[in-house]
């Protein structure tokens, strides 16, 4: 009589496994940590450092777009090892040790040497860690993972504006104190990577190809909805422009922190719904939705007079998050290859995050030398663009592939 075998079945939290949920959590205090300082730092440049906003625009630029570079070698690299949890927890250290540096900061060149290294971290650890998200996952589940992993990931960017706006009050309007104590829910996102995030050891092939870094693995529907998300990065400049718009219609600096949360708690709330409607009606469809309340969105800024209409406005914003972040990442696992899945990732991410090197230099440049106006009407254009370019890439890939 044969043995009975019982397989033991990985615990459930939340209706994911445990690495979903890890990674949910991790990103929710390193989104605590860094929305407590984020829409600090543009008021921080230019009312205490003083600051223009162009070179408000180089800062966000450069951090965010040489930064990102990572994200490709971040993903071949962790496909080449066989590796995500050590890279995910080395991209989330660095981006914790960025807080002393800005806390001490006293010219804006140290505010981008801060915001740098802190994108330099998220440049390490994001296609490592969306590549354990989909490892951990079904692929029926995919979409509401990632909606699941949003939504935790934006509810820290809740908490971080609230703590700010409560230690703001506390501390005399000390923006160096926030900084520091920023330290402490980044601390917490390591550890919980270190002891509680788990990876199956891959089995070595003697004969097997090592995944190479080259666009050969990606077949036209990789590369064209790259290009398609390349072009709407360029009009969707740094959040730090909708802060300063934000305060130049007439909402006060103590306010801001919640403007912002009002912005991350709507993001939140409809991160998980959007995951759940984008796995029943198509995620195409969530994408091109998302595209064209984005061009809405930015209209609406650069008409905006009053402070209730921007509020509004950060609402909708956050719903247009919710309903693009985690769709559009979940979408890329249906068009590319099982073996590649990180270095997808990192390009995407990659291209994505050049943009906005020239897409915070243009909006800089057009608040400056045109208008505040001008930097959300070009915004809206290339939303625009991309809706339509989106629509011809859909009447193609169902005519081909369905």
């Amino acid at each position: 009589m044969k043995p009975v075998i019982i397989k033991k079945t990985e615990k459930k939290f939340f209706g994911f496994g445990k690495n979903v949920t890890i990674a949910g959590l991790v990103s929710f205090f390193m989104d605590v940590s860094s929305e407590m300082i984020y829409p600090l730092v543009p008021l921080f440049l230019a009312n205490v450092i003083g600051v223009n906003k162009s070179v408000i625009g180089l800062i966000e630029g450069i951090a965010e777009s040489t930064a990102s570079l990572l994200k490709v070698f971040s993903g071949y690299f962790s496909d080449r090892i066989g590796n995500r949890k050590w890279l995910m927890a080395a991209g989330y250290c660095i981006s914790t040790l960025s807080r002393p540096v800005i806390a001490l900061a006293t010219t804006w060149h140290r505010v981008m040497g801060s915001r740098f290294i802190d994108r330099f971290g998220k440049g390490v650890r994001t296609a490592p860690r969306d590549a354990i998200i989909v490892e951990s996952t079904d692929k029926a589940y995919i979409g509401r993972a990632f909606g699941f992993h949003r939504s935790l990931d934006t509810l820290g960017a809740v908490v971080g504006p609230g703590l700010a706006f409560f230690l703001l009050g506390a501390f005399s309007n000390d923006y160096r104190m926030v900084f520091w104590l920023s330290m402490i829910p980044g601390v917490i996102a390591v550890l919980l990577i270190v002891f509680f995030i788990s990876e199956k050891k891959k089995p070595t092939m003697l004969h097997a190809e090592k995944p190479k870094l080259s666009l050969k693995h990606f077949d036209w529907r990789f590369r064209f909805f790259v290009v398609i998300a390349g072009i709407f990065a360029l009009g969707n400049s740094s959040d730090v422009f909708l802060i300063l718009r934000a305060q130049q219609v007439g909402i006060s600096a103590v306010m801001i922190p919640i403007v912002y949360l009002v912005f991350n708690l709507v993001y939140s709330f409809s991160a998980i719904p959007a995951g759940l409607a984008a796995d029943k009606f198509g995620k195409k469809r969530m994408i091109f939705l998302g595209f064209i309340l984005f061009a809405l969105l930015y209209w609406g800024f650069a008409r905006a007079s009053e402070p209730k209409t921007i509020w509004v406005l950060f609402g909708l914003y956050g719903l247009f998050m919710g309903l693009t972040e985690g769709i559009q990442k979940a979408f890329l696992t249906t068009i590319i290859p099982r073996d590649f899945k990180a270095t997808a990732f990192g390009m995407f991410n990659t291209v994505v995050g050049i943009a906005t090197l020239p897409a915070s230099l243009i909006a800089g440049w057009l608040w400056d030398s045109v208008s505040p106006s001008a930097t959300f009407y070009f915004g809206s254009i290339t939303a625009a663009l991309s809706a339509v370019l989106f629509i011809g890439f859909v009447y193609v890939f169902e005519h081909q592939f369905t």
